[in-house]
């Protein structure tokens, strides 16, 4: 008897063991399918100590351009006498959540990390003084950006 008790609880033994393998199946297999931070942001440009800058000059262009996995990246172009500067700033919804704007013909005071970005030079802003009274900081002290790429709040 005890013989055919085990053949009886075996099939129910299997179906429970197919069950807990198929939650874990569809537990796990999302999270390993996920990208890294990392392997997301590998093509973005790097904030670099040893490049960081100092400049000054005037918005001539407001943007929003992709970088990265990003589609909502500020981009304002500045010009500093005949130069214009490409000045990547942050991404949009970090933006609208501090309530910052910004206008052309506005002056600028910009610390950024001067880095190339396809072949050309762009600065990553750490701080920006706007019309020489409000800073904003974007970046802390070791370049690291302040808000989540993820949500880009």
């Amino acid at each position: 008897m005890s013989l055919q008790k085990r053949f009886i609880l075996l099939p129910g033994n299997i179906w429970l063991t197919f069950r807990v393998a198929w939650v874990l199946l569809l537990c796990v297999t999302p999270g390993l399918s996920q990208k890294t931070p990392s392997e997301n942001n590998k093509n973005l440009p790097k904030y670099d100590l040893h490049t960081e800058t100092k400049t000054k000059g005037v918005i001539d262009e407001i943007n929003v351009l992709s970088v990265g996995t990003r589609k909502d990246f500020t981009e304002l172009i500045i010009k500093n006498g005949d130069d214009k500067l490409h000045i990547y700033v942050c991404p949009k919804p970090f933006q609208e959540e501090m309530h910052i704007s910004f206008t052309k013909g506005d002056e600028l005071a910009v610390t950024g990390s001067k880095v190339k970005q396809d072949a050309s030079d762009v600065i990553l802003a750490r701080e920006l003084v706007v019309k020489g009274t409000d800073t904003l900081l974007f970046r802390d002290d070791k370049g690291n950006p302040v808000w989540d790429w993820r949500t880009g709040k």
